[in-house]
C-alpha cells in the first residue's frame, strides 16, 4: 500500500538492531523448539477445534497444542505486512505496518487520576472526560482502548457505553474489548453503523484493532480466544501480545523471555490466519522485568529497552507490523515517569515500533490513567514526531513556568482543563446517533 494515512506518519530512520541476524534465527528456532516440544494450553473450544482442523497436534484431555514448525511458518506468512484502519473522520484513519508509526492514548488502567482529585476508581464521566481530551490532542493517533474502567456500570454492558463514548467524542479510530466473542460483535456492529457501512464494508475496509494477551506462560485463555476468533472473522485487526514479565511468567534470561514471547505471538498469529487468512495481524512485544526484591513489575528499564529492540526484529523477521509500547512504573507525573517513559518510547520508535501503544497516559504500572500524564506524554510523542519528520508536530505546550513556580504536572494540569473546557464534539449525523442508541438500548435490553 503506498502512502501513510493522515491520521499517521512515517519514521524514516532505519531499525536499531540489538541482536546479530544469527541471534535473531536462534530465537526463531527456539520458539519453534517450544512450539513443537511443549505446545500451548488452549481453553477454548473453538480455537481448539480450529488449531486441530489446520493441523496441529492436539490433546483435548490435557488442551494443549502441538505444532509442527512448518505449520507455523507457513501460515504467519499470510498475513499482511501493512493495512490501513478506516477512521469515522478519513482525515483520521491510520496506515499500520512498514515503517509507519500510530500514537495512541492509554488504554484499560483500572484507576483515575488528576491533581485535585487524585487517583480514584475509574467512572464513566472520567473515562468521557479523558477520551475529550484526545480528541483534542492530534499528535495522539488512535484512542487506546478505554483510557479507564467505568466501574460505575454494570460489567456485563459498560462495553457498550464505551464504545458509545468512543464514537461520539471523537472521530479517530479507537479500539474495541476483545474480552469475548459479543464484545467484539458488539463493537463490528457499532462501528458499521458509525461508518455507514456493513460488515462487507468493515472487510474490506478494516477499522478495529484490539490487543489480545496470551495468559503467560502458553496459555490461550477463552475470552482472548473467542475475541480473537470474532475480530479474524470479520477481517478486523488482532494486536497479539504476550505478557512475557522476565523473573514471573517468563524465564529471568533476556534470551529466554524473548523464546517464550515469540513462541506465544507465533502461535496465535497463526490462529487468526486459520481464521480467516490475510486478517491483520500484528506481533506485540511487552516482554519487561520484575523487581527480583519486591516482585513488582518494572518499565523503562535497560531490559525493557533491549527486549522491544528485539521485538521489532522478530517482527520483521516474519514480515509483521509491530507493536510496543510507552510504559513506567512511576506512581507520580515526575522524573521517574519521565524518564522510564522516554526510555521505553526511543527504544519502540529505533526499534522499528509500528504501534506505540499506551503513548500518552500510563502511570503506576499501568493500572492508573493520569491526566497530566497524558498531556506530559503528549508533548513528549510531538518532540519524536518533529525529530523523526522535521516538521513541528502541533500540540498545546506546557506553560512556562509560573511565578511561584508550578511543576510539570502542575503546567499540565493546566492545559488538559483548558483543553476540556473548549472541547467540542466531532460532528456525527443526528440518523447514526439514532441508530447508536438503539443498538444500545437493544443490546442492554438483551443482556438484562
Amino acid at each position: 500500500m503506498s502512502g501513510a494515512a493522515k491520521g499517521s506518519f512515517v519514521n524514516p530512520l532505519p531499525p536499531l538492531e540489538v541482536l546479530s541476524a544469527e541471534q535473531v534465527e536462534a530465537v526463531h528456532r527456539a520458539s519453534l523448539r517450544i512450539l513443537r516440544d511443549i505446545g500451548i494450553e488452549v481453553l477454548s473450544d473453538r480455537a481448539f477445534d480450529l488449531y486441530a482442523r489446520a493441523g496441529a497436534v492436539a490433546d483435548r484431555a490435557t488442551r494443549r497444542v502441538r505444532f509442527d514448525p512448518a505449520l507455523i511458518e507457513e501460515t504467519v506468512a499470510l498475513a499482511p505486512a501493512e493495512f490501513t484502519l478506516r477512521a469515522r473522520n478519513p482525515e483520521r484513519s491510520v496506515t499500520v505496518g512498514g515503517h509507519h508509526l500510530v500514537f495512541t492514548s492509554v488504554g484499560g488502567p483500572a484507576y483515575v487520576s488528576d491533581l485535585g482529585r487524585g487517583r480514584r476508581p475509574g467512572c464513566y464521566a472520567d473515562m468521557c472526560d479523558y477520551i475529550r481530551v484526545v480528541q483534542c490532542l492530534d499528535i495522539v493517533h488512535q484512542e487506546g482502548g478505554g483510557p479507564t474502567e467505568p466501574t460505575d456500570l454494570p460489567p456485563e454492558t459498560r462495553h457498550l457505553d464505551y464504545y458509545l463514548a468512543a464514537i461520539t467524542l471523537t472521530d479517530k479510530t479507537w479500539q474495541c474489548w476483545a474480552l469475548g466473542g459479543d464484545r467484539v460483535e458488539d463493537a463490528i456492529e457499532m462501528t458499521a453503523i458509525a461508518l455507514g457501512t456493513d460488515r462487507d464494508g468493515l472487510l474490506r475496509e478494516p477499522a478495529q484493532m484490539t490487543v489480545v494477551n496470551t495468559n503467560s506462560p502458553l496459555r490461550l485463555d477463552i475470552p482472548m480466544g473467542e475475541g480473537l476468533i470474532a475480530l479474524a472473522s470479520a477481517g478486523q485487526a488482532t494486536m497479539v501480545t504476550p505478557f512475557t514479565l522476565s523473573g514471573a511468567m517468563a524465564p529471568v534470561t533476556l534470551a529466554g523471555a524473548l523464546a517464550l514471547q515469540n513462541a506465544e505471538a507465533l502461535a496465535v498469529a497463526a490462529l487468526t490466519q486459520m481464521v480467516r487468512p490475510g486478517a491483520p495481524v500484528v506481533y506485540g512485544g511487552f516482554t519487561s522485568n520484575v523487581d527480583m526484591k519486591s516482585g513488582s513489575p518494572a518499565f523503562g528499564t535497560p531490559e525493557y529497552a533491549k527486549a522491544t529492540l528485539a521485538g521489532g526484529q522478530l517482527a520483521r523477521r516474519y514480515g509483521l507490523p509491530y507493536r510496543s509500547s510507552n510504559v513506567n512504573a512511576s506512581n507520580a507525573v515526575d522524573a521517574q515517569g519521565g524518564y522510564e517513559s522516554a526510555m521505553a518510547s526511543w527504544a519502540a520508535l529505533m526499534g522499528g515500533t509500528n504501534v506505540l501503544e499506551h503513548g500518552a497516559g500510563w502511570l503506576e504500572g499501568g493500572l492508573t490513567a493520569s491526566f497530566e500524564k497524558l498531556i506530559v506524554d503528549a508533548e513528549m510523542l510531538a518532540a519524536f514526531a518533529a525529530f523523526l519528520t522535521g516538521r513541528p508536530a502541533p500540540v498545546p505546550r506546557l506553560l512556562p513556568p509560573l511565578d511561584p513556580p508550578v511543576d510539570a504536572a502542575g503546567r499540565a494540569e493546566q492545559v488538559w482543563r483548558g483543553l476540556l473546557a473548549g472541547y467540542e464534539p466531532p460532528a456525527l449525523g443526528p440518523a447514526i446517533r439514532d441508530a447508536l442508541d438503539d443498538y444500545v438500548v437493544r443490546r442492554k435490553r438483551r443482556a438484562a
